[in-house]
């Protein structure tokens, strides 16, 4: 029998160094297709808002869309590890955030993830107490888009990273058991991942955290909308959608990818 990923099995890759890889998902087909070359973690993402319905960002993405999709994942999964993305306004209260959190747990998540940084910490520890595991997301949020101006790295001047650094070391004495770090420096990445016992998984924050997420549109070249400078094309590399997963997970656990190429300073 598959031994399913766990957060136990996840933190235990951290401390043994040995990097984590992760890929979004959106239906059963592609879920087991991840599953079977050896994938970790499987996110279901509110990058479905642009990569499957064409939107210009993720914030007309709701709740009913990601039980769908994590309902399909959940279904072509055995050994991963699922995380279903809670949307755009799904988590401003605490009765709004647990109802939501509920119905993407009923879904077959494995753990919610949710877009912030120090005004979650009560957040967290309530859907801790409930019985719901957290991811945690910082740098680029998506979600928080407009209030950036568009989709900038985040965490270049000392205070941005300063404040960065002090939300991840909140969200995990909170009870966050993951953390996802987006288009951060490579340096400020780095000393965040070694600041916090939880796992970082990086996109586009350098080869220095604990794993790698891709949008497995961007890893397959066939996004609607752009090509992000963190991403690779690796179905371009291998010609076939298999060969491209393996691909991608080797470079990752070899610590080939990302380079510089694919990283920020």
């Amino acid at each position: 029998m598959t031994k399913k990923v766990t957060t136990s099995t996840l933190l235990n890759m951290k401390q043994q160094g040995q990097k984590i890889t992760a890929l979004t998902a959106y239906d059963a087909s592609f879920a087991k297709l991840f599953d079977e070359q050896g994938i970790d973690v499987m996110l279901i993402g509110d990058s479905l808002g642009m990569v499957l319905k064409g939107s210009d960002d993720t914030l007309s993405v709701t709740v009913e869309d990601i039980a769908y999709h994590t309902r399909s994942v959940r279904s072509g999964t055995q050994r991963a590890f699922v995380i279903a993305d809670m949307p755009f306004m799904s988590y401003a209260t605490p009765e709004q955030t647990y109802q939501n959190a509920a119905a993407l747990m009923a879904a077959g998540a494995s753990m919610v993830k949710v877009e912030g940084g120090d005004w979650l910490v009560d957040t967290v520890k309530g859907l801790n107490l409930r019985g719901v595991p957290v991811c945690g997301h910082l740098g680029l949020t998506p979600q928080s888009v407009h209030v950036f101006g568009g989709f900038k790295v985040q965490g270049r001047s000392d205070l941005q990273a300063e404040m960065l650094l002090e939300h991840a070391q909140d969200l995990a004495n909170a009870g966050v058991q993951l953390l996802v770090l987006e288009c951060v420096p490579t340096s400020l990445a780095q000393k965040i991942t070694e600041s916090v016992s939880i796992p970082v998984i990086g996109i586009g924050a350098g080869a220095k955290t604990d794993g790698q997420i891709l949008v497995m549109h961007d890893m397959f070249g066939i996004s609607a909308n752009y090509m992000p400078k963190f991403s690779k094309n690796y179905l371009e590399q291998t010609g076939d959608m298999r060969e491209a997963v393996k691909s991608f997970i080797e470079e990752v656990q070899g610590g080939v990818f990302p380079d510089e190429q694919h990283s920020f300073e």
